[in-house]
Formats: structure tokens, C-alpha cells, sequence
């Protein structure tokens, strides 16, 4: 399923930033991401996709399904931990909208939902 919807569409922009910055500070990646950052933007990515709320999703943190498989989430924490306060700086915009992003309430869905 290809995204066309333009919240989507920049929360991988959002989130190609913040692995590129991760990569760059962590792995000595100048230019590229590195192959790891590569898969782990990648396979993030994919679950965007895939996501069953599509536009109606808040940020992956609020999200109530989390579906990253666990060592995927471990990555994706130590890249947001890490690029997060500096995506201000480098990505100003980027940063304002997802923090925006961030304050829209999670959708719950019936069956879903943890008891």
C-alpha cells in the first residue's frame, strides 16, 4: 500500500531525519545511513505502510498496538532518544509538526485494546 497522505508522507521524512542524525553522530555515516540505520528506516517505514489506523495514527509512542517487533523498538527508542532534542535545531519544522503529531489522541480500536 503506497502512502499518499501528507501527514504520513512527513513522519518519514521525520523519521529519515532522525535516523540520518543518529547514524551520522553514532556510526561515522557522513552521507548515507549505514546499512543497520538503513534497515532499521526501512523496516520503520514498512510499518508505516502497514499501519491499520493509516492517517488517524498518532505518533508510534501513543500508539496502543505497537507493532515493532521488540529489537526494532529498542533501535528506534535509541534513535529518537538521541536525535529528538536535536531535531529542533536541524529540522525545526520537522520537529514543530511532530510535536503537533504528537498531541493528536490515540484511536482506539475495539479487540485491540489491552484489558
Amino acid at each position: 500500500m503506497k502512502i499518499t497522505n501528507k501527514r504520513l508522507k512527513r513522519e518519514k521524512k521525520t523519521l529519515e531525519a532522525m535516523t540520518r542524525l543518529y547514524c551520522k553522530d553514532n556510526h561515522d555515516s557522513a552521507q548515507a545511513m549505514c546499512t543497520q540505520c538503513e534497515e532499521l528506516f526501512h523496516y520503520a517505514c514498512q510499518r508505516i505502510d502497514n499501519c491499520i489506523l493509516g492517517d488517524k495514527k498518532t505518533t508510534c509512542a501513543k500508539c496502543p498496538i505497537h507493532c515493532f517487533k521488540p529489537e526494532y523498538k529498542d533501535k528506534i527508542k535509541k534513535v529518537m532518544r538521541h536525535s529528538g532534542p536535536k531535531m529542533i535545531y536541524k529540522h525545526p519544522i520537522l520537529a514543530f509538526y511532530h510535536l503537533l503529531d504528537n498531541k493528536l489522541k490515540p484511536i482506539l480500536i475495539k479487540n485491540r485494546m489491552p484489558k
